[in-house]
């Protein structure tokens, strides 16, 4: 095989990779999904600018963090305390990042186009960014270092990084695995998961001693408005009404679920 040939090849690979697939839909279902990402944007963006004014000025739910934190002390078993250690390390900072990045890389691998496994890890990656920005803007200190269960901990806690990626995470990958061919048992069954994974990591960062509950809210507020960002350009990108033309050269109608 001659260099030309295989350089051809490797281009038409990449540009089939890089195509995005658009889907037809009836116009209420673009619509609703415009008015979801509206909503999720709003109503999080708003909440969290609410948990934002109420830590800073120690008022609203704050005065139910410390009430919390001693009933979370309360309930502290061996067993309990290895299997919420175990969920802090899967969904920390050095293991969640690890996980994305296979994923992404699988899924870019197997699937016929890459556009969801780019839009998770980009997304992803602009929730790590956003906790970064946020965390040191708050600056709002942690609970007593006697409390924490899994070593010392002095850096910032609002909002907490591993709940909002584990919230990221889970609501991310079900939008982008459900949107595509999408059921009442598939959107369900995503629901379901989504909720158990967000709340065990909430249940984990309170019952080690790391969080505030103000501090997972505002993670889950904040998760709400990536979902709602992502959800419009997806929307924008790869969703077509009947009488739309489907355009582009990186662009074809979709005709399976890649």
């Amino acid at each position: 095989m001659k260099y030309t040939d295989v350089a051809k090849n490797i281009n038409n690979g990449l540009r089939d990779k890089l195509t995005t697939e658009e889907r037809y839909v009836a116009k209420p279902v673009r619509k609703n999904l415009y008015l979801s990402s509206f909503l999720l944007i709003t109503i999080g963006g708003l909440l969290f600018i609410s948990l934002v004014i109420q830590v800073m000025n120690n008022i609203g739910i704050v005065s139910l963090d410390h009430a919390a934190q001693v009933w979370f002390a309360s309930i502290r078993t061996p067993f309990m305390t290895a299997f919420n250690i175990a969920l802090a390390v899967i969904f920390g900072p050095v293991a969640l990042p690890i996980i994305i990045f296979v994923i992404t890389a699988l899924w870019i691998i197997f699937a016929k186009h890459a556009w969801r496994p780019l839009m998770l890890a980009g997304f992803m990656g602009l929730g790590v960014g956003l906790i970064q920005i946020l965390t040191r803007l708050v600056q709002r200190h942690r609970p007593p270092i006697d409390l924490m269960l899994f070593g010392q901990d002095t850096t910032y806690s609002f909002p907490s990084g591993h709940v909002s990626g584990t919230a990221d995470f889970f609501i991310l990958m079900s939008y982008l695995i459900v949107s595509r061919k999408p059921t009442r048992r598939r959107i369900t069954v995503a629901i379901v998961i989504s909720t158990i994974g967000i709340l065990s990591q909430v249940f984990s960062r309170l019952y080690l001693g790391y969080h505030w509950l103000s501090d997972t809210l505002a993670s889950i507020c904040l998760a709400m408005v990536i979902l709602g960002i992502l959800i419009a350009i997806d929307t924008r990108r790869t969703v077509r009404v009947p009488g739309e033309k489907v355009t582009g050269e990186l662009s074809k109608v979709q005709t399976e679920n890649t």
